[in-house]
């Protein structure tokens, strides 16, 4: 690899940054250093759920389902749940929308989101 190309497995790239494969939180130099985009290949075991709901939100997203069943939880005036079953299945919200998530089944997802800024981590589950 040479600093124009970077190849990997996103399985196994994926250990780091809690998924995050691309996007602000790289290092500056690394070309998955993104402040326009983030991709995560998101691994899931049944029950996983995201610890905060997201509210405020300033940027876009899409998720796809690349295998199981996860659920994109939505507020009610959003349209409600997105339920996400067949593989392909995906949900793409905007600005402002309030979510959470949670694996339903063991899933495996692929979540794009735009632009890439700091300040939407969940807090850590061991963090009481």
């Amino acid at each position: 690899m040479n600093d124009r190309v970077y190849k990997g497995n996103a399985g196994k790239d994926a250990l780091d940054d809690q998924g995050w494969l691309l996007g602000h939180f790289k290092t500056p130099g690394d070309l998955r250093h993104s402040t326009d985009v983030e991709i995560k290949w998101g691994v899931h075991r049944r029950g996983d759920q995201r610890t905060a709901w997201v509210t405020g939100e300033e940027r876009e997203s899409l998720l796809v389902l690349v295998s199981g069943k996860f659920r994109v939880q939505l507020r009610e005036e959003d349209g409600g749940d997105a339920l996400l079953e067949e593989p392909g299945d995906y949900v793409v919200w905007g600005r402002g929308v309030d979510h959470s998530w949670i694996a339903e089944e063991e899933s495996v997802v692929l979540t794009v989101r735009w632009p890439s800024i700091p300040g939407y981590k969940a807090p850590d589950r061991s963090t009481p």
